[in-house]
């Protein structure tokens, strides 16, 4: 009897003494699945494949459950042990670890769903077939680049103007002011787009008004006289056809409105001479070149095209 008892203990000592971690890397697979208990309902599950599993077994409503803990060593028996303690905690205020663990995951899943990468994402989706692909692609590029690295797996609800500034400071520290504002603004439609599908209360892009300086904006310098006026249409004289009329007429339109005002109506007159396009000298009794229109406005300009046909009329208005 005695040595019938002894055999037992040897047989069977790694499922009655708690584990350590010596015992876990030296369990090897068998042709079944292998359980090594631990303490209080944990133990370690060896498969035939060599993969070691940390399960609990508890009760629960009448009914014999299982917990999964993960799978050692990327959870050590020191963790593993906790997770069974934290859930024993759990039975004792009359709620199951099991049913709590997949509300968790639920949550973890909807979150995930509702980061900013994806709510943004299904913005630029919902928009694809009313931009020309390169704005698309320019958008996702940029979003792909600068936001989504730092706020892209955040639930977008957790996303606080603070989080949005960040992001834009680090892209104007970098000499880039107008991408800022331009991400400020592509940040802003993802976000009413989520709150316009129930994902989010607000848009905290408002709230950051100032906050990254304006850019400046350089202007080219106007054509004001008569004179620039005739340059730039010399300028033009070489392209052909239609083109050359089309650009002629434009600057006529419209560059020299200013000096209009300042030579009271008078003409620049556009003449076909030898096959090309000229500024003629249709000018005031002191040799002055007028505006592209009389004094009332409403008069269009008739080009002439290289075959000597005169171009449609182009208005002023």
């Amino acid at each position: 009897m005695v040595l019938w008892l002894a055999c037992a203990i040897k047989a069977n000592l790694d499922t009655i003494m708690p584990l350590s971690d010596t015992t876990i890397r030296n369990a090897k697979p068998a042709d079944k699945p292998r359980k090594l208990s631990d303490e209080k309902g944990l133990h370690l599950l060896v498969t035939p494949a060599g993969g070691k599993l940390w399960r609990m077994q508890y009760r629960f409503g009448g009914k014999q459950k299982l917990l999964a803990f993960g799978a050692y060593p990327a959870v050590t028996l020191k963790e593993a042990r906790e997770r069974r303690d934290e859930a024993r905690k759990m039975l004792a205020n009359g709620k199951d670890p099991g049913a709590v663990k997949q509300v968790q995951k639920a949550a973890i899943a909807a979150a995930s769903a509702n980061s900013f990468e994806a709510v943004a994402l299904e913005w630029l989706e919902s928009r694809r077939d009313s931009v020309e692909p390169g704005s698309h692609a320019k958008t996702l590029a940029r979003m792909e680049n600068d936001v989504f690295p730092w706020l892209g797996g955040k639930p977008i609800t957790e996303i606080s103007a603070a989080d949005v500034l960040t992001v834009l400071r680090r892209i104007d520290e970098r000499g880039t002011r107008y991408t800022a504002h331009k991400v400020r603004s592509e940040i802003s439609r993802a976000f009413r787009f989520a709150v316009a599908t129930g994902r989010a209360e607000r848009d905290p892009c408002p709230d950051l008004r100032g906050a990254i300086q304006p850019t400046k904006t350089e202007h080219m310098p106007a054509i004001t006289t008569p004179k620039e006026a005739a340059e730039l249409l010399r300028a033009l004289d070489g392209l052909p056809g239609y083109v050359c009329g089309a650009l002629c007429a434009a600057p006529c339109s419209y560059a020299v409105r200013p000096a209009r005002r300042a030579t009271q109506g008078r003409m620049v007159g556009l003449r076909s001479e030898q096959g090309r396009m000229a500024v003629s000298g249709n000018q005031d009794e002191d040799g002055t070149p007028g505006s592209a229109f009389d004094s009332s406005g409403s008069d269009p300009t008739r080009v002439a095209r290289p075959d000597g046909k005169p171009a449609p009329c182009v208005s002023g208005t």
